[in-house]
């Protein structure tokens, strides 16, 4: 029998406000540009990275209201806030002109090498090859790769709306999945790697190869049902052309990878984090400017999820626990679209007794569903915040994203459940 807290209920409807809001910032937006005595108000509620760390301020107001100062401040401090930071430093480094330079300079010289059209050739390494390149240097930073890139070639053209959608859909849903080749990499996965011993090879086995396979197909097929529109607005293909000197290419990415390896330990990153502004200091001219803003935006919308996503195991954890392995594949789907993946894995990890196959099958839920909405994967408002500036009133509807992710979701539930 549950009986929940009144904390815990109010915690709940201020989720589900959440959720709602989330699904509503396009009409903030709109409101900002038809009322614009208003407009700055109307523009902060359209700011889906600023919706749950909104809510969850509302949280903390009522705990300490209801339970005053101690248990409030008890209750953030009861709070894990490494995975906010660590993406907001991987997203800083990753966005950074040299390590964006070698990417471009790798995703053209296989562009070339591939026979057909330079430009389809590019699009459909950024939807496989970058995705896939998450399972090594964290989903994440994946994510900040394929969105500026993606910014910065084919968004930066005249195309339409379809396509916009379109790729943002299987862009999120292969970076869900494509991180799954690794225990690190993913954030559902490192909930539970460690507590149930999943090493590399029990990910390729389990859930790489398959996700692989989707991540490719996925690509193709969008690849190929808009080829006539990327075959006319990507003609051109910068020479593949190292940019930046070796040697800072190679410091950014020394930076980059002991982040990786430090990312449970935010007192380390942290302070790599420093040494690495301080470096960007001394060399502007190799710079492009550090994308602080949209990083800070993206931790502050995950710091909120973790703080409201922490009083939400009372009814989170039942509805799982009663699935058998098929249902909870696909409730683990379907949940993910209202809350971080890694809330899900997370809950599971706390259930003694599991079965091997239960275990599978909610991870593999957890990363099918991680494309459907800006909220269910950790990298995602990531790619939303780097790419939203080219989408109509500068906002990327969450219908409209949840309709593009469906069919990729759909190649993904293909994969993990028929191979």
């Amino acid at each position: 029998m549950i009986n929940p807290t009144s904390v815990q209920l109010i915690a709940a409807v201020l989720f589900a406000l959440a959720v709602i809001h989330t699904f509503s910032t396009k009409y903030f937006e709109h409101l900002a540009h038809t009322q614009p005595r208003h407009a700055g108000i109307w523009h902060l509620l359209g700011e889906v990275e600023v919706v749950f760390g909104f809510w969850a301020m509302v949280l903390i107001l009522f705990i300490f209201a209801i339970s005053g100062k101690h248990e409030a401040i008890t209750y953030l401090e009861s709070r894990d806030f490494t995975e906010p930071m660590f993406v907001f430093v991987i997203m800083v480094i990753a966005g950074t002109r040299p390590v964006l330079d070698l990417a471009a300079s790798t995703v053209q010289r296989a562009a070339f090498s591939l026979p057909i059209n330079p430009g389809m050739a590019m699009y459909f390494l950024l939807l496989a090859f970058v995705p896939l390149l998450g399972s090594f240097i964290t989903e994440p930073a994946a994510m900040t790769l394929a969105a500026l890139m993606l910014r910065d070639t084919l968004f930066s053209k005249e195309i339409s709306t379809k396509l916009k959608y379109a790729t943002v859909g299987v862009l999120f849903v292969n970076i869900s999945i494509g991180g799954t080749l690794t225990p690190f990499a993913a954030p559902p996965v490192l909930m539970v790697a460690a507590k149930w011993n999943w090493d590399i090879w029990f990910m390729m086995t389990n859930f790489g190869w398959k996700a692989a396979l989707a991540v490719a197909v996925n690509a193709c097929a969008v690849t190929w049902l808009f080829r006539h529109e990327l075959g006319h607005v990507s003609q051109k293909v910068d020479t593949a052309v190292l940019k930046t000197p070796l040697a800072v290419v190679l410091i950014h990415l020394v930076f980059l990878t002991l982040v990786v390896l430090f990312a449970h330990h935010p007192v380390a990153f942290m302070g790599l984090f420093l040494f690495f502004i301080g470096f960007t200091t001394a060399y502007p001219q190799y710079q492009s400017p550090l994308i602080l803003r949209e990083a800070l935006m993206v931790a502050f919308f995950l710091a909120g999820l973790v703080v409201l996503g922490g009083l939400q195991q009372w009814w989170l954890q039942p509805i799982l626990m009663d699935m058998d392995d098929t249902a909870v594949y696909f409730g683990a789907t379907l949940l993910t679209a209202v809350t971080d993946n890694a809330a899900l894995t997370y809950l599971g990890s706390l259930v003694e007794g599991l079965s091997e196959e239960f275990k599978i099958a909610l991870v593999a839920g957890a990363v099918t569903g991680g494309g459907l909405t800006v909220i269910a994967n950790a990298p995602n408002p990531a790619g939303f915040a780097i790419l939203r500036s080219k989408f109509d009133e500068q906002s990327i509807h969450p219908l409209g994203l949840l309709i593009a992710a469906i069919p990729p979701t759909l190649v993904t539930i293909i994969a993990f459940r028929v191979l």
